[in-house]
């Protein structure tokens, strides 16, 4: 428990952890303020568009937009492990508590909170720009049956993607790689397998197809259903957990 009140107090005695919170709120609510002013319009050809304010498929068409900033949680928690490496206070660090993989499973535990204490950001910045311009629209989203679930959901992604970052964070150790090798399978590696028929069945078994199967809203390849996206993600963020704390303990500090 000390090393996860030290962790917490490196993250709150810096900027960074409060500007991410900060950004994955206002993206929330920017996402959400985007799709409710857009709501009940036709889509492009052959597109269904966004359901009109006010129905069951516009709440949760929306309850799912936390889970798109997913982005910022795998960062929150590469700098949650790489800072030691790029600060050089990894030795001290090590030298302090010599058994390594308490000081990673600390970093788990404490960057796991803060990854709630950013997926309620989140959450919140969405239901509040949902329901106050859904209601100035004409029709405020029911937060209840599905749409309570898809929100729970992504914020539970929010949490479990933080830890999949702090493991690639101990995979990799440069800040600067490992932020950028995120984004880009993020945002290039996985759209690719997804759009790409001859592979696009593999993408249901990625962390990404696991998040959309979680909070399923649009139309794409095949997923797994909710309970069993939620599940393979979970274990992504296990072997992510335990993959760090073995590293972390073999490796050489550098």
């Amino acid at each position: 428990m000390t090393l996860v009140l030290a962790e917490w107090a490196k993250l709150l005695t810096t900027k960074v952890g409060y500007w991410l919170v900060l950004v994955a709120a206002l993206m929330a609510g920017g996402f959400t303020a985007l799709f409710t002013a857009f709501a009940g319009e036709q889509g492009g050809p052959g597109g269904p568009g966004i359901p009109a304010v006010g129905s069951g498929g516009f709440a949760v068409l929306v309850a799912s937009i936390p889970s798109q900033v997913v982005v910022i949680a795998v960062v929150l928690g590469v700098i949650g492990t790489t800072q030691e490496y790029r600060h050089r206070t990894a030795t001290p660090t090590f030298l302090v508590t010599p058994r390594r993989g308490r000081v990673v499973v600390a970093k788990l535990v404490a960057y796991a909170v803060a990854g709630l204490a950013l997926a309620v950001a989140a959450v919140a910045a969405t239901v509040l720009v949902a329901t106050v311009y859904g209601g100035a629209r004409g029709g405020a989203p029911d937060w209840s049956g599905d749409a309570l679930g898809v929100l729970l959901r992504s914020g539970l992604a929010l949490v479990v993607y933080t830890v999949i970052g702090v493991g690639v964070g101990a995979l990799v150790r440069n800040q600067v790689g490992a932020v950028v090798g995120s984004l880009v399978y993020l945002f290039v590696v996985e759209p690719i397998i997804r759009s790409v028929p001859a592979i696009s069945d593999a993408y249901q078994y990625l962390p990404g197809g696991a998040l959309e199967a979680m909070t399923a809203t649009l139309q794409g390849p095949d997923l797994l259903t909710a309970w069993q996206g939620g599940l393979l993600l979970l274990g992504y963020g296990l072997v992510a957990a335990v993959l760090g704390t073995v590293l972390a303990v073999r490796r050489d500090v550098v």
